[in-house]
């Protein structure tokens, strides 16, 4: 079976399930996908949203019912707990709605959010607002960001500008994970 067949078959599970644990590159992906014809934008857009949906709400409840008993079983998830709890104090809200946008942090945050006790209606609702936005900004990055490549794929001109922006781009991500595991105390 080919890749677009494969895609056109199972990709909207494929962007649900994998959206309910980490979403960024799939979403992105899946707004390519759209762009080239395999996937339709509406459905990225809902099968997106209800993966994200879905996996915020599965670790809230995780945190709700569970949290304090897990949080306990190893020192740095009670310093982590801790400082979201902190700032979940302060900036309730807020917190609630933008954490999905700091990489990193859309699995721990939601279930520290649970462990803290906010209430499940407050929680879904701004997760939900949340989630629409965060699935529509990423969609059509992946869309565009297909349109672009498409682009430079067909003027040959660009592709060793391309190709050296990418490179670039691996090089820095590189030095920013080595910078940030240096400074990590052990």
């Amino acid at each position: 079976m080919e890749i677009g067949a494969l895609i056109r078959e199972y990709g909207y599970w494929a962007i649900f399930f994998v959206n309910m644990f980490e979403g960024e590159t799939i979403v992105l992906l899946a707004g390519a996908a759209a762009h080239f014809g395999y996937l339709e934008m509406p459905w990225v857009l809902a099968s997106g949203l209800a993966g994200c949906v879905a996996g915020d709400q599965l670790w809230y409840f995780l945190g709700r019912w569970w949290g304090p008993r897990i949080i306990s079983l190893r020192r740095s998830w009670q310093e982590r707990a801790e400082r979201v709890h902190r700032y979940l104090h302060r900036h309730q809200n807020l917190l609630i709605f933008s954490f999905r946008f700091y990489y990193g942090l859309r699995a721990v945050t939601p279930f520290a959010i649970g462990s803290a006790r906010v209430p499940e209606l407050r929680f879904f609702v701004l997760n939900f607002a949340s989630a629409v936005l965060w699935t529509v900004l990423f969609s059509f990055a992946g869309y565009f960001l297909g349109e672009a490549t498409e682009t430079v794929v067909a003027e040959r001109s660009y592709v060793p500008y391309a190709v050296g922006a990418t490179v670039l781009a691996a090089l820095a991500a590189l030095v920013v994970m080595w910078r940030r595991r240096s400074k990590t105390p052990p």
